[in-house]
């Protein structure tokens, strides 16, 4: 035993995953305690779109319209992060920080919410005795507001943080480890949380939930020490006015490619993101799998989208273009939703799971490289890391969010009017809703894949593209 410990410390630090996304201005460690910011995120995302999802619908027996309402909220703050980016760039202080207390304040607004949240969801279940009927709801409101604010403003000055500290090479190998610590966040997160929960009580709820919430501010608060350096400002420096955020964003539409890679990422976030609500509903009612198989559905496409994230490094660790790279994401997602589509007429669990595990893989992909392409972008006047990332971010969490409602609204519809016999006699299937939601997603995946191609072919055609031997891929044919 002692000999394998001497030989483990013998092995060179090369060995440990991403240790290729240290460089000298962001030593290993410091990166992987700056990255603890996403897994507080993660925790918090848990709670919000799972645990507390199921106990307000069942333990607490409020209705799913307002559990729906409730669990929206947050997206509402999603706009804010190019704001809050743009805040981050330019907020001056006397010791010269700019990352630092966005990062700190988002962290106190998410144990805020979190803090708060249990108790307002036991007053919305009912269980009140003074106070104006409402009560429940503007709390709960509130709670969940606060949570998702303190969740935009944390994720957007921590990657912009980690941007402004990585350098040209490490940069996409630093984004995908922030995503794989997001997704070992939500892991660990919801099989602990599950365990605690298993004999729900209120008092249990109230003890879990806020001991997030201080798990939120210390694992945060381990993660911003002393990750920015101190450098002095005058008082002339701290009091001259801020630039506009209008003219920032006027600064932002001029950078090459920023506003497509925007729109690109909202339109690839949807056709990822609708079937978020409806894969085990799917399994459940179409192919008939128990309860049991169908949980399993989240972990096989967190496993594909961990896999698409170490690929996307590895790839993109190689110089290959973030925009090339991030085409692979909707052709892999296109054949992911063709094979769940699949799995309904030929009663294929398999393919369903293949599917479901493709989805992931493709949403992985998708997020690193567009990611890793709105950090590259050229600062251009006054906009800076932050905005761009804000944007980025308001991007993808706005059209994520929206998606969800979205698909869960046409598989209702659809459904509805296959069944009545809308369609025919051949569609008046149970799965047709679910068929539609699919089938659209991979009609904007395509609508992705042609408002990118531009992008890659404007790199491709540069006289800055990388020289060496000539190659023939898919990004190589006329789009």
């Amino acid at each position: 035993m002692i000999l394998r410990r001497k030989n483990m410390k013998s092995l060179p630090m090369s060995w440990l995953p991403f240790a290729d996304a240290a460089s000298e201005g962001l030593p290993l460690g410091q990166l992987l305690r700056l990255s603890l910011f996403q897994v507080s995120v993660g925790m918090a995302a848990v709670l919000l779109l799972g645990t507390l999802n199921r106990v307000m619908i069942v333990e607490l027996g409020v209705p799913a319209s307002v559990v729906a309402i409730m669990i929206a909220l947050p997206v509402l703050m999603a706009p804010l992060r190019a704001v809050l980016g743009f805040r981050s760039d330019t907020y001056r202080s006397a010791i010269g920080w700019k990352r630092i207390p966005y990062l700190w304040f988002g962290s106190l607004w998410q144990m805020g919410g979190l803090a708060v949240m249990p108790f307002a969801l036991i007053v919305l279940s009912g269980d009140q005795t003074i106070g104006p009927a409402w009560a429940g709801e503007v709390l709960a409101g509130l709670a969940f507001l606060m949570t998702g604010l303190g969740m935009s403003m944390t994720q957007t000055a921590g990657l912009a943080l980690a941007a402004d500290r990585a350098t040209d090479e490490t940069r996409p190998r630093v984004v995908a480890l922030l995503y794989v610590m997001y997704l070992i966040g939500m892991v660990f997160s919801s099989i602990i949380v599950g365990w605690l929960l298993r004999d729900f009580e209120p008092l249990t709820l109230v003890r879990v939930v806020q001991g997030c919430g201080a798990m939120t501010l210390v694992l945060n608060l381990i993660a911003l020490w002393k990750q920015e350096k101190v450098t002095p400002m005058s008082a002339a420096e701290i009091a001259a006015p801020r630039p506009k955020f209008s003219a920032a964003m006027a600064d932002l539409k001029s950078v090459p490619d920023a506003l497509r890679l925007m729109v690109v990422v909202a339109i690839g976030a949807l056709g990822f993101n609708m079937q978020d609500v409806l894969l085990e509903p799917y399994g459940g009612e179409i192919l008939g799998l128990p309860v049991a198989m169908t949980t399993l559905l989240t972990a096989t496409s967190a496993l594909g989208a961990l896999i698409g994230f170490a690929l996307a490094a590895r790839w993109l660790g190689r110089q290959i273009d973030p925009f090339r790279m991030a085409a692979r994401g909707p052709l892999v997602g296109i054949a992911a939703f063709c094979a769940v589509i699949f799995a309904a007429p030929l009663g294929s669990t398999a393919l369903f799971f293949l599917g479901a595990f493709g989805i992931g893989l493709g949403g992985g992909l998708f997020s690193v490289a567009t990611l890793t392409a709105a950090m590259q972008l050229p600062e251009r006047g006054l906009a800076g890391r932050g905005l761009v990332l804000g944007a980025w971010g308001a991007a993808q969490a706005t059209a994520a969010g929206s998606s969800v409602a979205i698909g869960g609204l046409l598989r209702d519809g659809m459904g509805h009017l296959a069944m009545s016999g809308a369609f025919g006699p051949g569609l008046a299937l149970r799965s047709t809703g679910y068929s539609v939601v699919y089938h659209l997603e991979i009609a904007l995946l395509f609508v992705t894949l042609v408002i990118l191609g531009p992008l890659v072919r404007t790199r491709i055609l540069s006289p800055k593209s990388e020289q060496g031997p000539a190659r023939m891929g898919l990004a190589e044919f006329p789009t």
